[in-house]
C-alpha cells in the first residue's frame, strides 16, 4: 500500500494563514487521515492524510494525495457536495484559495435564488 506523507508545517503554515486572511481571524483546522481512491479506475481504498475545516454552515476537506498534491471539496450535507472544477493541485495555497473562492460563489449563487 501507498504511504502518502503528512502535511508539512509549511504547508499547514499556508493553509492556516489563508484562512485567517479570508475570515479576520485564526480558524480551527483538524488534521484528520482518510480512506479515498485515488484514481476511478481503483477498486482499493488510499489513506490519506487530510485538513478539515467549518465556516459559515460549509464543511472544507483537503486532502494530500501525494506528495505536494492536492485534492479538495467543501459540503452542507452528505448530498450536498461540491467541488471546484480540478481533479487536483500541486500547490496547496492555490488548492486553498480555489476552494474558498468556489465556496463564496455558491454561498452568493445559493442567497440569489432564495
Amino acid at each position: 500500500m501507498q504511504k502518502i506523507p503528512d502535511f508539512t508545517d509549511a504547508e499547514l503554515w499556508t493553509a492556516r494563514s489563508t484562512l485567517e486572511e479570508r475570515y479576520g481571524e485564526a480558524i480551527e483546522v483538524e488534521l484528520a487521515d482518510c480512506e479515498i481512491r485515488l484514481h476511478p479506475s481503483e477498486r482499493t481504498l488510499t489513506e490519506c492524510p487530510a485538513l478539515l475545516w467549518s465556516q459559515r454552515n460549509a464543511n472544507f476537506i483537503i486532502v494530500k494525495i501525494a506528495e505536494s498534491e492536492y485534492r479538495s471539496q467543501f459540503y452542507y450535507r452528505g448530498y450536498q457536495q461540491y467541488g471546484t472544477g480540478h481533479q487536483s493541485y500541486d500547490n496547496i495555497g492555490d488548492c486553498v484559495v480555489t476552494l474558498l473562492q468556489v465556496q463564496s460563489d455558491h454561498e452568493r449563487s445559493q442567497a440569489k435564488d432564495k
